[in-house]
């Protein structure tokens, strides 16, 4: 699928993108690409990060401003001509509508002006290390197609600090296994790299606008395209915490259908029966929201709780079926592969995890993880 046309310039709408030739851009090796919405207070910073790339190759940054009422427009007009002594073409273009349109329609926007072969997501609020460009290029060359992600810094230390070790310390091979958790995109959207070609056959960005996951439906529908995932292993990106970040105007609800959906078309759908591991509020919840015919390949729910077990059963209540089913409830070890586990990653002091290799259990082929 195409990304979006460029619209007519017209007041309130899209402008034509200003910068180099198209025959210049056309030959570039990486563009940047950053929607923006009033950033001004963090573009100095990202703007000079962006100039101090030791990649070798052809950039460019391409620039899509979503109607900000700051002076973030004149913050990267003031860049140009640094950036492009550095080699850098800047390639500019927004809108002036009374609201801004998303972040995944400005994303899009951007995409569309660009001219690079390969395609680096930046955050106007993030900072990249000098060598994000060249050690990302260098993988999406070995990997085209496949979303590529590196490690991150956190700023200020210590802000979501369970959520930012996850995305440091899972395996390559979790990248593919964990993408059903609360976390949602194994490699996150601020730190993407891929090759134009794979962005133009998954995308583009759903634009919703503000409420929408853009990142993780592209995400997941890279993998329903066969796309891989793949990180750097080095920290190549600071990430910024803060109150305006739009991530935090989409709710936990729409981010759990999501995730159900995913976990029942690509998972649940190639099994006959499995264990919900936890009997608790959030395995229930997981129990309630599967469709009927997943409902009724759960055998049963186990847990570690000694009260819960001596329940021996949970009734589901709200079930307009007639009897109602009542799900068996055993302790782990007397109960069977496969299985989802409904417990929150890193919180149980390792307890879970030892639990699951007492069982000789391999992730992705005899449990998946959704919380």
């Amino acid at each position: 699928m195409n990304p979006p046309k460029r619209l007519r310039t017209a007041e309130n709408e899209a402008e034509t993108p200003t910068g180099g030739r198209e025959e210049e851009r056309s030959a570039v090796d990486v563009s940047i690409v950053m929607p923006m919405y009033n950033a001004s207070s963090w573009l100095d910073e990202c703007l000079q990060a962006i100039s101090h790339q030791d990649f070798t190759g052809t950039m460019e940054l391409s620039v899509f401003d979503d109607a900000s009422t700051d002076d973030s427009r004149k913050v990267v007009d003031c860049w140009r001509d640094r950036l492009e002594a550095r080699g850098i073409l800047v390639v500019i273009s927004g809108h002036n509508s009374a609201k801004p349109r998303g972040v995944g329609y400005a994303k899009n926007q951007a995409v569309s002006q660009s001219g690079g072969q390969y395609l680096c997501f930046q955050d106007a609020d993030d900072v990249m290390l000098p060598q994000r460009v060249r050690l990302q290029y260098e993988a999406s060359v070995l990997h085209p197609n496949s979303l590529i992600g590196c490690k991150v810094r956190r700023v200020p230390e210590g802000s979501t600090e369970r959520y930012t070790r996850w995305i440091n310390t899972i395996t390559q091979e979790q990248l593919i296994t964990q993408v059903y958790t609360s976390h949602g995109p194994t490699v996150i959207m601020p730190t993407w790299f891929c090759s134009k070609d794979w962005f133009l056959k998954v995308g583009p960005f759903d634009e919703g606008g503000k409420g929408v996951p853009e990142d993780l439906l592209f995400f997941y529908q890279s993998i329903r395209q066969g796309g891989g995932v793949a990180r750097v292993d080095e920290c190549l990106l600071v990430y910024r915490y803060h109150e305006k970040a739009t991530t935090h105007s989409v709710t936990e609800e729409t981010i759990w259908k999501l995730r159900v959906d995913f976990l029942q078309e690509r998972v649940l759908s190639q099994w006959e029966s499995f264990t919900i591991w936890n009997a608790g509020k959030q395995g229930r919840k997981l129990y309630r929201c599967l469709s009927l015919t997943n409902q009724k390949k759960v055998k049963a729910f186990c847990d570690v709780d000694e009260n819960k077990i001596q329940k021996g059963f949970y009734t589901y209540e709200e079930s307009k079926q007639r009897p109602k089913p009542k799900i068996p409830v055993v302790h782990y070890r007397d109960a069977s592969a496969p299985f989802i586990i409904c417990v929150k990653l890193d919180m149980t002091g390792g307890v879970l995890e030892e639990n699951l290799n007492s069982l000789q259990l391999k992730e992705g082929k005899d449990y998946d993880h959704f919380n």
